[in-house]
């Protein structure tokens, strides 16, 4: 038994299924009861008679749990402890197909070989030493973005929400460089409907839900949201001459996988190239082979100045990045930014075995072929629902419209062993499997899925 304060795990939980059947004569039945609001357990034998048994150990987590996190997350019930490729499993045994991947991040799955003995290999050798000085694994990271994309130079981070915030620092940075002899330089930003760029106060003030910023008003002014995809209010707004940057989403993942039009990002690039702004691309959630290609914005035909990545790139590892070409990177000087941990061997490391993976044709093509062939299965296994409105995505960002709350759905799918996410206004079902999945997992998500359709009713 290992043991996790006073919550002891068990190593192999059929060994002790075992152990409490033999405790018994007569057959044991399990029942799930209400407790206080939360998920309980009891056993009680074929005769009715109530038997005295130890808690699980996952309702023992949910109880201290409540005890010593702050209440900031309305989780499942659920209590994962172990994972194996697309599928994760609880201390009680029972198995879960992962179409959620620690939203988008787990791209390659749970425990990877690959990525664990770049982790492995990395932590014994060097975890950790702060910018201060250089380091191999992080250097060899940049040199990888920047071959794979627009970038001229990288600035390395902790997370999507502080490479919006760096993103953020650069581009007024930028506008007062450019602009030295001007008292007053261009320092408002356009963001759009349906936007999540983070929840620390610079990205929450570019993220649209009004319920994630009320509370923690006054944030950073100077912020305009605009209808997604309306080409003639951001264009007549960028002629401004007050906006710094333009940051956007090629597809919305939080926000209910929604995918821009060509024609959209290709005006917002011409309007900020005339008047001097900054085009951002937050490509957090559908970067890094999430769509089938490299980088989302390649369908496009649009590169951006600024591009923030994230949830993928450590294969569930803390990073973020920013990608800037050699005009921004000009702009910023020595003290500008930075961070603690940010770029550190170990998480860099993990990193270049994801990339070194991802960015193989053959793997891109093979998400874009998986996301078609999942796409079609959901269209028809769901779509004669009369609840289904829409089945969109590309490559693995997928999301099921609903006319109804997708909570019931995702819930009932998660009672039968399939991990999905909500997104949106609550009425999208969002699925973003790790880029590993196989046709044959693709098939059990959509059949549980289709056999859990009646809970919208």
């Amino acid at each position: 038994m290992a043991s996790l304060g006073q919550i002891t795990l068990p190593r192999a939980p059929s060994s002790e299924i075992g152990l409490l059947r033999r405790r018994f004569e007569r057959p044991i039945i399990r029942t799930r009861i209400g407790f206080n609001g939360r998920i309980a357990s009891v056993l009680t034998n074929a005769g009715d008679q109530a038997v005295s048994v130890k808690a699980s150990v996952s309702q023992k987590v949910i109880e201290e749990e409540a005890k010593v996190i702050v209440g900031t997350y309305a989780r499942a019930p659920v209590v994962l402890s172990s994972g194996k490729g697309c599928k994760l499993f609880d201390p009680e045994g029972k198995e879960y197909l992962d179409c959620a991947s620690g939203i988008a991040v787990n791209a390659l799955g749970h425990g990877d070989p690959d990525w664990l003995r770049a982790v492995t290999e990395q932590a014994g050798v060097l975890a950790h030493v702060s910018n201060v000085y250089y380091t191999i694994p992080q250097i060899e990271l940049a040199k990888r973005l920047v071959a794979s994309s627009f970038a001229d130079r990288v600035f390395f981070c902790n997370s999507g929400t502080e490479a919006n915030e760096a993103a953020i620092k650069f581009s007024r940075k930028f506008q007062r460089f450019t602009h030295p002899e001007d008292k007053e330089v261009a320092t408002g930003f356009i963001a759009f409907t349906n936007s999540f760029h983070g929840r620390t106060l610079g990205a929450l003030a570019l993220t649209s839900k009004e319920q994630y910023r009320t509370p923690f008003e006054p944030i950073m002014p100077g912020v305009t949201f605009l209808e997604y995809g309306n080409i003639q209010a951001a264009t007549d707004l960028i002629r401004s001459g007050k906006i710094a940057a333009v940051f956007v989403e090629p597809i919305q993942g939080e926000g209910g996988i929604y995918s821009a039009t060509k024609e959209f990002l290709q005006s917002l690039r011409s309007a900020c190239d005339a008047a001097g702004s900054l085009l951002v691309f937050d490509e957090v959630q559908c970067g890094l082979g999430r769509t089938g290609l490299m980088w989302a914005y390649e369908a496009f035909g649009v590169t951006p100045d600024i591009m923030t990545v994230a949830k993928p790139l450590a294969g569930g590892l803390p990073i973020g990045a920013v990608l800037v070409t050699e005009k921004v990177a000009e702009t910023i000087n020595y003290g500008d930014h930075g961070s603690t941990f940010a770029g550190s061997p170990l998480v860099c490391s993990a990193a270049i075995a994801v990339m070194d993976k991802v960015s193989k044709p053959s793997f891109l093509s093979s998400v874009s072929n998986k996301g078609r062939y999942f796409r079609d299965l959901l269209v028809k296994k769901l779509g004669g629902n009369s609840h289904v409105k829409e089945v969109r995505g590309e490559g693995l960002i997928i999301g099921v419209e609903l006319d109804v709350p997708a909570s019931s759905l995702v819930d009932a799918c998660r009672d039968s062993g399939l991990l999905i996410l909500t997104a949106g206004k609550g009425n999208v079902v969002r699925i973003v499997p790790p880029l590993v999945i196989s046709e044959e997992e693709i098939e059990r998500a959509v059949e549980i899925m289709a056999q859990n359709l009646t809970a919208l009713d």
